[in-house]
């Protein structure tokens, strides 16, 4: 089992940065995917990023690409989401989830994630 704990959101005026991190713990090595998702109220969750810890290959929504970038460091088993020019289309919760068996899987299918944090809320202000 794995344990996800997010922190790094907060309140940011529009075109500000905010940097989000995701701590794993429990059976660590056993992820073979960490993604970024977010949720906006009255709307459905979104994948916003993901990062295989396989081949490192990387996957960004097109209303994050340029902007946002997922990192991972495995000595500290943390994985980070770094926004920069944020919108105030960006406000949501954001979620860090894993993928947590082998196989295929889809960055943008919040049902392929078996593991999840608890959620850190982004807010930012026009």
């Amino acid at each position: 089992q794995v344990q996800l704990a997010e922190s790094g959101g907060g309140l940011v005026q529009s075109g500000g940065s905010l940097r989000l991190s995701c701590a794993v713990s429990g059976f660590a090595s056993s992820y073979y995917a960490i993604g970024w998702f977010r949720q906006a109220p009255g709307k459905e969750r979104e994948g916003v990023s993901c990062l295989s810890t396989i081949d490192g290959s990387t996957f960004y929504a097109d209303s994050v690409k340029g902007r946002f970038t997922i990192s991972r460091d495995k000595a500290k088993n943390t994985a980070y989401l770094q926004m920069n020019s944020l919108k105030s289309e960006d406000t949501a919760v954001y979620y860090c989830a894993s993928v947590d068996e082998d196989g295929w899987y889809s960055c943008s299918l919040a049902t392929d994630f078996g593991s999840w944090g608890q959620g850190t809320k982004v807010t930012v202000s026009s």
